[in-house]
């Protein structure tokens, strides 16, 4: 079975009041003096921190479908965080799927891994 397939959705209860911080963001170097983070809050609001940049926005889950709705950040622009930062906004604007895994959220599109989170609280 292809790693990418296992785990199981996620329901809104489950992510409800939760912080993550990226652990994996496949093709790219995380940097090493920044972190980015996405926190769930009462109805799926969204913030966090994409390296540099703080966000926000509104997760949706529809007919098993998993969606970062009206994202909105910063602009500063940080030169060692930039590459980086750039993958992990794509990578939640792309995301049409999110599943947990070994205590692991995973967002993806269809079933290609964009960003994978440890849970921090």
């Amino acid at each position: 079975m292809n790693p990418t397939k296992k785990g199981n959705a996620v329901t809104s209860a489950q992510l409800d009041n939760t912080q993550w911080e990226l652990s994996s963001l496949p093709g790219t170097t995380l940097p090493t003096d920044a972190k980015a983070t996405l926190n769930f809050g009462d109805s799926l609001k969204v913030n966090g921190k994409s390296f540099c940049n703080g966000y926000g926005g509104q997760a949706e889950m529809v007919d098993g479908k998993f969606e970062l709705k009206n994202v909105f950040g910063t602009k500063m622009f940080c030169k060692e965080s930039a590459v980086a930062e750039t993958a992990y906004l794509k990578g939640l604007n792309e995301t049409t799927t999110a599943k947990l895994r070994d205590g692991n959220l995973v967002l993806l599109n269809n079933e290609k891994e964009l960003l994978i989170f440890k849970k921090t609280n």
